[in-house]
């Protein structure tokens, strides 16, 4: 489905643009099979969130990862089923969790500051596919994904209701993973990537 869904796209982009090369057309590929996947496996989320009654929880959660996934960026599965199996669980397990449990303030505190400080040391992070060679808009990146942990992780210490704090640390916990070297070392993949771009074209 996803073969066809992308070799139809392409080849109705290219009748329209004729003057498009290989490259341009393989980056958009790539930037439609981003979307395809992403489309797909939330409707899957989405479908047993709702099936869970846990389904404002799951889009808060995903809407916190997302503020900081924007700028911070972070590893991508090899492989479209990993993802999906991954994202689920994560997506539907946290919130599941953050309606029956409480974080002490104390711990919210030290995962807050561990956070803003993994943010600040390794945002942003690259994928091969995706490096990043531009310094100043990695620097920019850095900033911004920093300033928004730390007022994230502000608002999830003295924010009453129990749950969306919950949300708001797991969501920022979970970028914070997705951008870790040892992450990226656990699933094989490499770090850095746009230092390799630059030995290579420097």
């Amino acid at each position: 489905m996803k073969k066809k869904f992308l070799d139809y796209a392409i080849t109705s982009i290219r009748n329209y643009n004729p003057n498009y090369d290989e490259v341009r057309l393989a980056e958009l590929r790539y930037g439609l099979e981003g979307i395809y996947l992403s489309v797909t496996k939330l409707i899957v989320i989405i479908a047993i969130a709702l099936i869970l009654g846990i389904f404002k929880e799951m889009i808060f959660m995903l809407l916190i990862f997302n503020i900081l996934r924007t700028t911070g960026f972070g590893l991508h599965a090899t492989k479209s089923w990993i993802c999906l199996l991954s994202s689920t669980s994560v997506f539907i397990i946290c919130p599941i969790l953050a309606k029956i449990i409480t974080i002490n303030t104390i711990i919210k505190v030290f995962l807050s500051i561990v956070s803003t400080i993994c943010v600040f040391l390794y945002a942003p992070a690259d994928t091969v596919k995706r490096p990043l060679i531009n310094e100043k808009k990695r620097n920019i990146y850095k900033f911004i994904t920093t300033i928004s942990c730390i007022v994230l992780s502000l608002t999830a210490i003295v924010v009453e209701n129990n749950v969306i704090s919950n949300l708001m640390i797991f969501g920022i916990l979970t970028e914070v993973v997705m951008i870790l070297p040892i992450t990226y070392k656990t699933f094989h993949l490499s770090y850095n990537n746009y230092k390799n771009y630059k030995l290579i074209n420097g």
